[in-house]
């Protein structure tokens, strides 16, 4: 029995450290895909990847600890590292939503150029890059909570790719550009309870 367990530890931990490779990466790539298009969702979508990435990060960490000799310093240290990690997570996002809910407010008085072609490019690898990780997590999300909860984080992530998939295609064939920052505000209000509730949780 300890072995299987320990078996299935070893597969929850790599599946976690793929899909946290993929989604820090590709999280870079969809800051530099949104500056470069100009689109604000894309940003958002960005910030809705680096909560799955701290969530990944932290359920990593999580094995991590679980993996030692139980003792109170140890766990402490634990759950003192996941309680100020979700807090500089909401934090930095918080900021990151007004900045985009401010931005959002002023494109949609001017709505400016969107580069829709290499919007949904980069919004369809960041769609690929979910479905990857999902089937990544998939396995393990029954017999963990940790993958569970970040196999949901990425499943929620995969909602907002289609989001700004859906916002380029309306862009390439009406030319309605200012439906991007109405995406980006939808998204920025999605990630801001869950990322509070987290931080309640921990």
């Amino acid at each position: 029995m300890g072995s299987g367990h320990a078996h299935r530890t070893t597969g929850n931990e790599r599946a976690l450290w793929w899909a946290f490779g993929l989604t820090g990466s590709f999280l870079i790539a969809e800051v530099v895909g949104g500056l470069l298009s100009g689109s604000l969702a894309l940003i958002s979508d960005a910030a809705h990847m680096f909560t799955d990435t701290a969530g990944l990060a932290i359920a990593l960490a999580a094995i991590r600890i679980g993996k030692r000799p139980a003792d109170g310093r140890r766990t402490f240290g634990y759950y003192r590292f996941e309680i100020l990690a979700a807090t500089f997570n909401a934090v930095l996002l918080f900021l990151v939503a007004i900045y985009i809910l401010i931005e959002a407010y002023r494109r949609l008085q001017q709505p400016p150029a969107i580069d829709s072609i290499t919007m949904l490019v980069v919004a369809s690898f960041g769609l690929v890059v979910n479905l990857i990780s999902m089937r990544l997590l998939s396995a393990g999300k029954e017999s963990s909570l940790n993958v569970k909860g970040a196999y949901l984080e990425v499943w929620s992530d995969m909602l907002g790719s289609v989001g700004v998939i859906v916002g380029a295609l309306i862009i390439r064939f009406t030319g309605w550009s200012a439906v991007d920052s109405v995406i980006a505000v939808a998204i920025g209000l999605w990630v801001l309870p869950r990322t509070g509730l987290s931080c309640v949780r921990a």
